[in-house]
């Protein structure tokens, strides 16, 4: 069977300039030699939204200087990131979801869904509720923004909701989000710091939503536990194809090569916005065999990439803004560094009574080194 190409109709300008790297098109890719590697797995069709494949990168929440939410440069952003041939995803990110207000996320989609008119691109909006009836708020904001938007492809996201104690409860959290739309929905496995639910949505249970209605379900956002565990739930979605439709690596697309060759996923979530074209650049040989050999080496900068934070910061690799916001500044895309940020309560990060609002600062050696990173991206990347 031949793999469904990706999304390829963009009609912005930067997209159709940018094609010929970032869509697979079928070509010739059947699955049987995956990414030219000994041992690497051929891919079962998992049915579906053929749309919902490959990279959807978190969009970052823009901020002006007095840290409220810079919706124009939001809309910018989710332009950039289609005209890398990328699909995306807003609000998901941790800081979007639990910093922000709601009637900030409400309109933060709106914008989205008017700036992606007629693209072609796909973004899922993240329907995450602290309860239910938070949840079916933003479904429902999502359908009448699909009814006004009617050239904007629209799916969704979401994931067990801070009241939930038990898979019981998951439970019927999905199964009332499946009453108030008919479009695709990817599952995160975990929920956030303040989710009362410890354990990753139950397996069994993805596999039992998929079957029971697969127009909505059977997209999966796998981030659970460690690399071990991660990798043995991935494989055990991926074996229950057709059921499941699409797995989604996750962990800042650290392990994404690994999980795409060996395991068999067929697309990543992270939020990585500024590096969209990599990413698709990356997805786009994985879809078609490897054919030139560069997947390896797009990949190694992608980490290469990752790094920026560590010696900006001294964080780690899957550090979400703070130097990243730098190269969006670079693209052209945001007009400063401003976050809105946590705190910490004895170790732990905890969502703060009061806004908290900080600026990344960097230095000239930290952003020369940054720049001449970002020259040896250049094959992959349109700087």
């Amino acid at each position: 069977m031949k793999r469904r190409g990706f999304v390829k109709n963009f009609s912005l300008a930067a997209g159709s300039a940018m094609l010929g790297g970032c869509a697979s098109g079928g070509g010739s890719f059947d699955g049987s030699e995956s990414f030219k590697g000994a041992g690497s797995v051929a891919r079962a069709d998992g049915g579906g939204d053929p749309t919902m494949r490959g990279p959807f990168p978190i969009l970052s929440t823009p901020y002006d200087a007095s840290g409220e939410v810079d919706f124009q440069t939001l809309s910018r952003e989710a332009r950039f990131v289609c005209g890398c041939c990328c699909n995306m995803i807003w609000p998901q990110s941790g800081d979007s979801i639990d910093l922000l207000t709601v009637r900030e996320k409400l309109d933060g989609m709106e914008a989205i869904a008017k700036a992606l008119q007629g693209s072609g691109a796909t973004v899922a909006f993240g329907c995450n509720g602290k309860d239910i009836p938070q949840m079916v708020e933003f479904v429902e904001h999502v359908e009448a923004l699909a009814g006004k938007y009617k050239n904007t492809r629209i799916a969704i996201i979401s994931r067990p909701p801070e009241s939930a104690q038990s898979q019981a409860d998951v439970k019927k959290y999905f199964l009332e989000l499946e009453k108030h739309t008919e479009r695709p929905a990817i599952i995160q496995t975990v929920g956030g710091i303040s989710c009362g639910l410890r354990d990753p949505v139950d397996v069994d249970l993805l596999i039992e939503l998929a079957k029971r209605n697969p127009k909505v379900f059977g997209y999966v956002k796998e981030e659970t536990g460690n690399a071990a565990k991660c990798a043995a739930r991935m494989s055990r979605e991926i074996a229950s194809k057709p059921s499941i439709h699409t797995v989604y690596s996750a962990w800042g697309a650290t392990q994404w090569l690994f999980q795409a060759r060996r395991i068999g996923s067929e697309g990543v979530i992270t939020e990585r916005p500024a590096y969209a074209d990599l990413l698709a650049h990356i997805w786009s040989r994985m879809e078609n065999g490897d054919a030139n050999g560069t997947l390896a080496d797009a990949f190694s900068k992608l980490l290469l990439a990752y790094n920026f934070s560590v010696y900006c910061k001294g964080g780690t690799l899957d550090d979400l803004r703070g130097a990243h916001l730098y190269v969006l500044q670079k693209r052209s895309v945001f007009k400063n560094r401003i976050s809105r940020e946590y705190e910490k309560v004895n170790g732990r990060l905890a969502i703060p009574k009061n806004r908290i609002v900080g600026e990344f600062k960097m230095s000239r050696r930290q952003t020369d080194e940054i720049d001449a990173c970002l020259g040896a991206m250049r094959p992959y990347i349109n700087f």
